[in-house]
């Protein structure tokens, strides 16, 4: 296994995106963060840049005001990456989606209607346990993107 393939899976970094919503998801996203659950056991580090990010976690229901910024982060991330959406409003568009159109006058759904999604971790919001599987699973995600194979 080459160092590019190591860095990539031990030691993925996160990028955040909150699209809206009640802020609930990034609540338990912090506290996935915590020293209590120590997350970075997985190597996972929070940037503040998606050019330095490997995997793009989205929180909140998609608004057609973001949709075209989310669509900008997304193309910043460079490949192989890997989105996980968070929450039950950034998997379907949670209480703000309208069950016959789909859609309302401001908010689109979740992420998967902007940028394809890999994992969706439902819940509104999600424990920090349910987070961090789904970022583990992003992370074999990445490895098989990668080419390793474990």
């Amino acid at each position: 296994m080459g160092f590019k393939q190591k860095m990539f899976t031990y030691s993925p970094w996160v990028y955040h995106l909150h699209a809206g919503g009640c802020n609930g998801c990034d609540i338990e996203l912090v506290a996935a963060l915590t020293p209590r659950f120590d997350v970075e056991r997985f190597g996972i580090k929070l940037v503040t840049s998606p050019r330095h990010a490997d995997i793009l976690i989205v929180t909140g229901p998609v608004t057609k005001h973001i949709a075209p910024f989310m669509k900008r982060v997304y193309m910043q991330v460079p490949n192989p990456k890997v989105v996980v959406a968070i929450g039950s409003c950034a998997c379907s568009g949670g209480i703000f989606n309208d069950v016959e159109s789909g859609e309302t006058y401001a908010i689109l759904g979740g992420a998967d209607k902007v940028i394809p999604v890999d994992v969706f971790v439902s819940g509104c919001p999600p424990k920090p346990e349910a987070i961090i599987n789904g970022v583990v699973k992003a992370i074999s995600i990445l490895r098989e993107r990668c080419g390793v194979v474990k």
